[in-house]
């Protein structure tokens, strides 16, 4: 399915649920590994933030690789592009599927990232290209602390269509934003350029951190590529039923 397709009724269970990215927010691989057998057969994403990956390191990626599912390292680099392009490139290496870095490190240690990546596949051609996508505002950013705290004027909004023409500029392939800003970003850089959506909450789940939140359906009405689905699965006392529940919203 193209990049800001929206979800219709003969979308097929398969398709909806690789557009469901689980993620994988446990100090340890044990705890991880017990949720991904509960999830076996489902063919949705798997993201593994900082915590775990800090954890499980590259051998957890592979594990995951092996087991067939697809793999968003959310690593979020912020360096100096030297440093970003070296972590890229062992990255690459681990063949995940998406991984991500700051749009706020700018133009050049965005596309540091992506010669990471390219040095990697030279060495190694058999290592697939992955996605590479930039993270705009965090969803728990809402505009006080955006201006007050972290010292940039305007709107939430407006500071987040700003990176992602950066990062477009850049070359990389997409964004993390809030499901609220995915139209005003697809309107700036096309359907193409993919989205990637934290901040989902399923009717009735708890806000808890996030600040700009949407349900899967909403957000998909809006145009999004991917949904990121943490705490309402993996706190869910039936992880399983709550995920299928997901996909079949978005069917």
């Amino acid at each position: 399915m193209s990049g800001g397709q929206k979800m219709s009724h003969t979308v097929s269970f398969e398709q909806a649920a690789s557009r469901v990215m689980v993620a994988l927010d446990y100090d340890g691989t044990a705890e991880a590994q017990r949720l991904i057998e509960q999830l076996e057969g489902i063919p949705c994403y798997m993201k593994v933030g900082m915590q775990l990956f800090y954890a499980g390191g590259p051998s957890f990626i592979r594990e995951l690789k092996e087991r067939g599912y697809s793999v968003f390292l959310d690593v979020k680099m912020h360096d100096i592009p030297n440093t970003v392009k070296g972590g890229a490139n062992s990255i690459a290496k681990l063949g995940v599927d998406m991984f991500n870095v700051h749009a706020a490190g700018g133009k050049k240690m965005m596309q540091a990232a992506i010669e990471g990546v390219e040095a990697a596949r030279a060495a190694d051609p058999s290592l697939p290209r992955p996605v590479i996508i930039a993270v705009t505002q965090l969803t728990s950013t809402n505009n006080e602390v955006m201006n007050e705290e972290i010292g940039i004027p305007g709107t939430v909004e407006e500071t987040v269509v700003r990176y992602a023409k950066l990062t477009q500029e850049a070359g990389l392939d997409g964004v993390v934003a809030s499901p609220h800003e995915v139209k005003s970003i697809k309107a700036a850089c096309g359907d193409s350029f993919r989205t990637v959506t934290p901040g989902i909450r399923p009717k009735g789940a708890p806000l808890q951190d996030q600040s700009r939140v949407m349900t899967p359906a909403e957000a998909m009405r809006h145009g999004t590529d991917y949904i990121v689905v943490g705490r309402p699965i993996t706190e869910a006392e039936d992880p399983r039923a709550a995920l299928l529940s997901i996909i079949e919203e978005l069917m």
